[in-house]
């Protein structure tokens, strides 16, 4: 990882340089337009704290995957916030094809400098977001007695925490999906969104 170059991560770059005059808050300050990046190194070596940090107050797999959902679940949520300010000047998606192409293309692009391998449709309330190598998963060795656990679960919380807070309550997990005539499965982020979600979409028509 400390020989690879810099991927993009985060959706702004925090300012660390002491200005003369009077303290600007950085709330208050204007979003830069620019993309920031941080480190591959860096950033694995942070995940995997993350990781073991959750790890050692689990008791199951399930649960640290359950934890880093949630974890992840608040970056979903300043995600959007910050993208809808900057991307679609406050305006947010009301219909569930808008918000998915968002999540697709826009945050996986600031995430991971570049969009989602596929989206598709398994039934009305059933969609499936799909990555060969996610990030999270690239530099994590996982041990033998955890050998079922997907770190994408991460990923999992922030698609949870953009549908969430835009208005599109759903039940988001990371499975792997195996790939015929490669040895490494791909990720598979399945959606399952609430009926209120459906009801609104026939309200509004095509």
């Amino acid at each position: 990882p400390h020989s690879a170059g810099p991927v993009s991560l985060a959706p702004y770059k925090v300012d660390f340089m002491q200005r003369k005059g009077p303290q600007i808050s950085s709330v208050d300050r204007p979003l830069p337009k620019g993309k920031s990046e941080v480190s591959l190194s860096a950033f694995a070596f942070l995940f995997s704290e993350i990781v073991q940090y959750h790890r050692t107050r689990a008791s199951s797999i399930a649960e640290l995957e359950r934890r880093l959902e949630d974890a992840g679940t608040g970056v979903g949520v300043r995600m959007l916030e910050i993208l809808s300010y900057r991307e679609k000047g406050n305006r947010r998606e009301i219909r569930l094809q808008g918000i998915l192409q968002f999540i697709n293309t826009n945050i996986w692009r600031c995430l991971f400098g570049k969009v989602a391998d596929s989206l598709e449709v398994y039934n009305d309330d059933e969609y499936v977001i799909s990555d060969r190598s996610p990030l999270v998963n690239r530099f994590i060795s996982v041990p033998k007695d955890l050998g079922d656990l997907n770190c994408a679960a991460f990923v999992a919380g922030i698609i949870k925490g953009v549908l969430d807070i835009a208005g599109f309550p759903a039940e988001v997990s990371a499975y792997y999906a195996p790939v015929e005539g490669q040895i490494h499965p791909r990720t598979n982020f399945f959606m399952k969104f609430s009926p209120e979600v459906l009801d609104r979409e026939a309200r509004l028509g095509t």
